[in-house]
């Protein structure tokens, strides 16, 4: 992969004046020989094998950062979803295994580690339902384990019964850290049409189809994008999207550069770039921005979803462009606390719930880091839940919910989580029941768009 001079100086004013950075590298790390029946035996290597395949991760990242002067964020590792191990052990709660987990997450010095996860579309295993029901007390009693849970997808439809038992378990896990603002659900997220590859959290999962052990880098540049747009203030949207295609290249390359050089220094298999719009609470670092830079007065305004629909095609071409090998969740994200644009909007009463859904139609995620009123009963999560995996299930697209339900606030209160997860406003949730519609259970069937083969 070469390199030319121009593109080294772009990457550097991209770093020193424009937020860009390599929000994480991630390795992929295969559990699948680690099963054993005992839970003492299956602890014992899962942890042996993390801490052997990942013992140079963070010091290599730390390298590549220093030598090549492009910010290393994150450094993460993801597995095999923890419930495809869990079917032959002889006991059924797996907090052991989270505990597990964040321990060998420390002991290499990784941010996060993704996969206390299961895959139920379509249907539960033993191993699944000991995972689920083990979620809220593992999240309470571990600092950097992340649980994806992937309740839809196009080829099966939407398991409605793990979609109300999910409503629940994000109420318990709330509960579970209420001394921290439920904290613990901002480490668990639903999806639909789950990706294998993702190197982002809290969905990040190592998955069957991959190699043993593998390097995914997720790369980020909204106020790139955001500067790219504001040199263009009355060209036409043709331009518009020509130049955020442009961009996302130019970010891609430099991301492809780094995942293989350390993809190469760790002896392990380069996998993807994701080329995600992943914004911070950081000022000129959102989202939001890049929408109210294109003419948009306030984020959720008019024209927002359009706005937003651009944006994500054009990263998307522009990444494609750029690398045979682009995955994960490519496109923009729109975390609410994690986006100083996206908390301006809620507190103006300009971007609401309703909106935000609309918005996900032609996001890169979905529902993401919306803080809700304590009191929010499980079915209305699930009902918000339900709607999500539903935009997912139609438009052939990754989508996902991760709800904070704020024990003892209230619409209208203030959340603070810290770090990379930011603060947000508490949104307004309707109060309108959908607990008749929960609790029919079964599977909604896939719809016509799953024959395809």
């Amino acid at each position: 992969m070469r390199i030319s001079p121009r593109e080294i100086l772009e990457t550097i004013k991209m770093v020193e004046l424009e937020h860009f950075d390599i929000r994480t590298v991630t390795m992929g790390i295969s559990l699948r020989d680690c099963a054993r029946p005992s839970i003492d035996a299956l602890c014992e290597a899962i942890y042996e094998k993390i801490v052997t395949k990942a013992a140079n991760l963070v010091s290599v990242a730390n390298d590549i950062e220093k030598e090549f002067g492009i910010p290393i964020i994150n450094k993460r590792i993801s597995v095999t979803p923890i419930a495809l191990l869990a079917d032959s052990l002889e006991e059924d709660n797996l907090t052991k295994v989270a505990q597990t987990l964040d321990k060998a997450a420390k002991e290499v010095g990784v941010n996060f580690i993704g996969g206390f996860s299961a895959l139920i579309e379509k249907g539960f295993t033993k191993g699944d339902r000991r995972l689920l029901n083990s979620i809220p007390e593992a999240l309470a009693s571990t600092e950097r384990v992340c649980s994806s849970i992937n309740v839809a997808s196009t080829r099966a439809g939407i398991n409605m019964d793990a979609v109300g038992l999910m409503g629940k378990v994000i109420k318990e896990t709330a509960l579970k850290t209420a001394q921290n603002d439920g904290i613990g659900c901002a480490k668990l997220v639903v999806f639909c049409n789950i990706p294998e590859d993702n190197p982002f959290m809290a969905g990040a999962l190592h998955g069957v189809s991959e190699a043993e052990t593998v390097i995914n880098i997720g790369v980020s540049g909204p106020g790139v994008v955001r500067n790219a747009i504001s040199s263009i203030p009355k060209k036409d949207f043709g331009v518009l999207a020509e130049t955020i295609k442009r961009t996302a290249f130019k970010i891609t390359r430099a991301g492809e550069l780094i995942g293989r050089e350390a993809s190469r220094r760790l002896g392990v298999e380069f996998g993807i770039v994701d080329l995600s719009l992943a914004p911070t609470p950081a000022v000129g670092d959102s989202v939001a921005e890049i929408l109210e830079t294109m003419g948009i007065d306030r984020c959720g305004g008019p024209g927002t979803t359009a706005a937003l629909a651009l944006l994500n095609d054009a990263v998307k071409k522009g990444g494609a462009m750029a690398s045979c090998y682009v995955g994960g969740l490519s496109g923009a994200f729109i975390p609410v606390s994690e986006d100083a644009g996206m908390v301006r909007a809620v507190e103006e009463n300009v971007l609401t719930l309703q909106k935000l859904e609309a918005m996900t139609a032609v996001c890169s995620v979905g529902l993401d880091m919306i803080a809700l009123p304590g009191d929010t009963e499980a079915a209305t999560i699930s009902g918000i839940i339900a709607d999500e995996m539903a935009i997912g299930v139609i438009n052939k697209k990754t989508t996902a919910v991760r709800a904070i339900p704020v024990p003892g606030k209230k619409a209208g209160d203030h959340v603070e989580f810290g770090g990379l997860l930011g603060s947000s406003p508490i949104m307004n949730v309707s109060q309108v029941s959908c607990q008749s519609f929960v609790d029919r259970g079964g599977r909604i069937p896939a719809p016509l768009q799953s024959l395809i083969n």
